[in-house]
């Protein structure tokens, strides 16, 4: 059925370029007041609803509360306001847990969408690398259980879910898939690169989207794209810079063997990968790390862009937001290690809109 429904949207949807059409405007969407709505579980700083406000629907709940980070998350959820009170969205600063045991008081029964983003810290594949690191906790299974009572409760005709690939293989992610099946949903599921999707970035995430009644599935995929290609307007206008010794180490070994291009090289981490990437290529998977030191502060630089002519640029918060896929409405908070981290956990919100305006495109199908 998902390779059925892929080959349908492949033939059916029109491709979304994503580099060259998707950050640039600094217009917000205006909807109607009949959009579609939407209520958001582990929102962050909302980049799954950039991408739903993309497409055409409007974020009305959005939950972001983490205790265990909270002075980062009131920051993070105050940004979220900031960016999407225009649309009437709510935002919650509780757990998900904390919703679900009050049943979900106030949140709207039968919304078009329910999106959840459980936290991923424990089932991350840099968490899990660490000595006595990992391994599902309660916190995970309440998470989860919580997001089941919000389908039952709530009743959404989509429900959609992202994490990192390993959530695959919880506990965690059967009780939701458990809950859908009892529901009668149909879904699908699968770890996609997000670089397939036209993401100038190579990041592996598990996505599922779910339905009663229809069939959606997975966005056919969109024109590849390269890192240089979606921030080269950007570049004069970011700070100067210099390599650090295994920068220059790496710029040297990629010389040895390769004609000068581009190249974006980490200041931090590329430690089970290449420390750089041409320009014609996708980067590196952008963490929350990147941004923050190990007690939480601000980076002042985070990655750095050579080029041909031996000019060494500092890779801005606006360029790492494009790599992202952020749209150039977004406003983010001054704060490197609050904007950072709203980069690092969000969903991609050019992702996103391929996935909800494929969805769509499939539910005016269906009423057809």
């Amino acid at each position: 059925m998902l390779l059925f429904w892929l080959r349908y949207c492949k033939k059916t949807l029109p491709k979304l370029d994503v580099c060259k059409n998707f950050d640039n405007t600094k217009i917000k969407p205006v909807l109607p007041d009949d959009a579609p709505i939407a209520v958001v579980l582990f929102a962050g700083g909302g980049g799954i609803e950039a991408g739903m406000v993309q497409a055409g629907i409007r974020p009305v709940i959005a939950v972001e509360f983490d205790p265990s980070k909270p002075e980062l998350s009131r920051a993070i959820a105050k940004t979220h306001h900031r960016n999407f009170r225009e649309y009437g969205c709510r935002i919650i600063q509780l757990t998900v847990q904390e919703v679900a045991q009050s049943g979900f008081l106030g949140f709207p029964r039968r919304p078009d969408y329910l999106h959840a983003s459980p936290v991923c810290a424990n089932f991350s594949q840099a968490h899990t690398a660490k000595a006595g690191k990992g391994g599902e906790t309660n916190d995970d299974l309440t998470a989860a259980i919580a997001v089941a009572e919000a389908i039952r409760q709530l009743q959404p005709r989509v429900f959609t879910l992202e994490n990192v690939p390993h959530y695959q293989n919880s506990q965690s992610f059967s009780i939701i898939l458990s809950d859908l099946e009892l529901e009668g949903y149909s879904f699908d599921y699968s770890v996609v690169n997000m670089a397939d999707f036209g993401l100038p970035q190579a990041r592996r995430r598990l996505v599922l989207v779910a339905s009663r009644g229809f069939h959606v599935a997975l966005p056919s995929s969109a024109t590849p794209c390269g890192w240089y290609e979606a921030i080269a307007h950007l570049i004069p206008t970011m700070a100067d810079s210099h390599l650090l010794p295994k920068q220059q180490q790496a710029l040297e070994k990629f010389l040895a063997g390769n004609v000068p291009t581009p190249l974006l090289i980490q200041r931090v981490g590329g430690r089970s990968q290449s420390k750089y990437k041409p320009g014609h290529l996708p980067c590196n998977t952008i963490l929350r790390s990147h941004f923050t030191d190990h007690k939480g502060c601000n980076r002042s630089k985070f990655a750095d862009i050579w080029l041909p002519d031996g000019t060494v640029k500092s890779l801005s918060i606006q360029g790492a937001a494009i790599l992202q896929g952020f749209p150039s409405w977004y406003e983010f908070p001054p704060e490197t290690a609050t904007a950072g981290s709203i980069i690092g956990y969000s969903v991609p919100p050019s992702f996103a809109t391929q996935l909800f305006a494929s969805v769509q495109s499939i539910l005016k199908a269906a009423i057809v």
